[in-house]
């Protein structure tokens, strides 16, 4: 391992103090000293700073790389945006534990409710590698991923290994229920770095029904999180969707007696319900209850189309296409009782009220006239509705029109007013999810360019705290998080003065021809290391593969 030493930077060390100008000298991919004038070895590798900020690497808890983790062991985007540490499994969303007889049905849950391609998935992950939890965090381990991985055991994946097809359709039985707490338990023991489940009613799996999680009641789930609090150790997160209230979320952490996370708390305009729900955790926070809401810095921007209409799947009339072909979702776009029906369901409220005034084309080989027009205006060109916009470009184009829309998240201001809370974490990623519809794996980056830098938020050293120590210390990473002596050496080196996320691009890069939009080309991060060693280097990725797999 090459010993490194990174000169001329101002250190802002994650734990939100001020920073200050020194030197950081890596040894054996730990900080083996931070301060000025520190003297390096003969030979050493010198990274010069000047003019840049010196952090710890970055923390993503909220991210779906289980699968990716396999073909992409280099885990970009995020490797790209000064990440270090990922966290996979979440929404329950795990792909282990798996039997060999289940995993078409997972895969096939994972494609509608992830908006991952089945054929990737199929010919992506070597499947006959694993069965147990512990099991598939070996497999990982042998890819050697370039950024640290940790992961939770997935309630989803739980019931489908323990009740087949049936954890769709019912109840668990003693002794089912009982399979699923222990295989818990051995996850745990095994390194996973918790248990996470969802309620939420945007999470449909396989032939449109609900993903098996959303079928548990408390007893269940305080079942499957006792493991947790007998280990003493382990994250749980949830999706509470409406489902549980709060007190019911602060009641079952202070009995489990793990910190909890849950996603999200995002921003609607002219619905300003974030208000009270921050109020209520800052009065249980005051009496001990360890629960954080994770807020996200960027708009819900998916470029959705309706040959996979994932986005829409919590109304009726697209729910019911889900388990249809190709040939049967056609039909139904051509049916005109279907399209009043789908047009009542996009007028009603539903779970998130869908705006039309936020969606615009954005990719169309037959109109390229019409990309960035917004569909309403379209309608009033067109003399129809929005939804027949919406149907007939699609049609026109053989369902390859893409339309961008603004889902939640949408009030700046909202978001401005929860950034820099205490008791809320920076989450909702998605890293490896809906990857042809969303790419926010550049959160960091646009968190330090667009929000700190030109609106102000916060301080940067309160910014780089929230990407740094705060989540490692909810985590339980003791050794990360922090730029100081003795921990481990996950560094990133930019420039606050340029740092951006970058474009997105829709590129064909992941198996059997599967296409994702990516940010693989930040501005102002130069260098990114990982347990000491770099994987980005001069603006460019390097290679390497550093990253360990974190069990708890």
């Amino acid at each position: 391992m090459v010993d490194v030493v990174i000169r001329g930077g101002t250190v802002i060390d994650g734990t939100g103090s001020p920073g200050f100008p020194a030197d950081v000298l890596v040894r054996d991919g730990v900080i083996a000293e931070v301060g000025t004038d520190v003297s390096a070895p003969t030979g050493v590798e010198t990274i010069d700073a000047t003019d840049r900020v010196v952090t710890p690497g970055f923390v993503d808890v909220h991210t779906h790389y289980d699968a990716q983790v396999f073909w992409d062991p280099d885990l970009t985007p995020s490797l790209h945006h000064g990440v270090t540490t990922v966290v996979a499994g979440n929404c329950g969303f795990s792909i282990a534990p798996i039997g060999a007889d289940g995993v078409g049905l997972l895969a096939r849950t994972l494609q509608h409710v992830e908006d991952m391609s089945l054929d990737t998935l199929t010919v992506g992950v070597p499947w006959d590698e694993f069965e147990t939890f512990g099991e598939y965090l070996d497999a990982v381990e042998r890819r050697s991923p370039a950024l640290n991985f940790g992961c939770y055991i997935g309630h989803t994946a739980l019931r489908l290994w323990a009740m087949g097809d049936d954890a769709y359709e019912r109840d668990p039985t003693a002794d089912e229920l009982t399979r699923m707490r222990d295989a818990v338990a051995e996850a745990i023991a095994a390194g996973a770095i918790g248990f996470a489940t969802s309620a939420s009613p945007t999470h449909n799996g396989d032939r449109g029904r609900p993903v098996p999680s959303r079928r548990a009641d408390l007893d269940e789930l305080r079942t499957l999180m006792a493991p947790l609090r007998d280990a003493g150790r382990g994250v749980v997160a949830m999706l509470p969707g409406g489902v549980f209230t709060n007190q019911q979320v602060f009641d079952l952490q202070q009995e489990i007696g793990r910190p909890f996370t849950w996603t999200a708390l995002l921003t609607i305009k002219g619905l300003p319900y974030h208000e009270g729900v921050i109020a209520e955790h800052d009065e249980a926070r005051a009496r001990g209850v360890d629960v954080w809401p994770q807020v996200s810095c960027r708009p819900l921007v998916f470029q959705m189309n309706l040959a996979e209409p994932f986005t829409l799947n919590t109304r009726d009339s697209f729910r019911e296409l889900m388990d249809r072909g190709r040939d049967e979702r056609l039909a139904a776009y051509r049916d005109p009782q279907w399209r009043e029906r789908a047009r009542r369901d996009l007028d009603g409220e539903g779970f998130i009220p869908f705006n039309y005034a936020s969606l615009a084309v954005a990719e169309s080989d037959r109109h390229p006239e019409l990309v960035g027009r917004g569909v309403l205006d379209v309608a009033v060109e067109r003399g129809c509705s929005p939804l027949d916009v919406l149907v007939d470009l699609s049609l026109e184009d053989d369902l390859r029109t893409r339309f961008w829309s603004v889902l939640a998240n949408d009030d700046p201001d909202a978001i401005e007013w929860l950034l820099p809370r205490d008791g809320v974490l920076l989450g909702l990623a998605d890293s490896g999810a809906h990857v042809s519809q969303l790419c926010d794996a550049c959160f960091s980056t646009d968190l330090l360019g667009n929000w700190v830098r030109d609106r102000g938020v916060m301080p940067i050293e309160r910014a780089v705290h929230k990407l740094t120590a705060e989540p490692a210390a909810v985590f339980g990473l003791a050794d990360r998080g922090v730029l100081a002596r003795g921990r481990a050496a996950d560094v990133v080196v930019f420039d606050p003065a340029t740092v951006a996320p970058g474009p997105l691009r829709r590129v064909v890069d992941f198996p059997a021809e599967g296409e994702r939009l990516t940010a693989d080309q930040p501005v102002g991060v130069s260098h990114v290391l990982v347990n000491g060693v770099a994987v980005r280097r001069d603006g460019e990725p390097t290679g390497a593969r550093p990253g360990t797999v974190l069990r708890t």
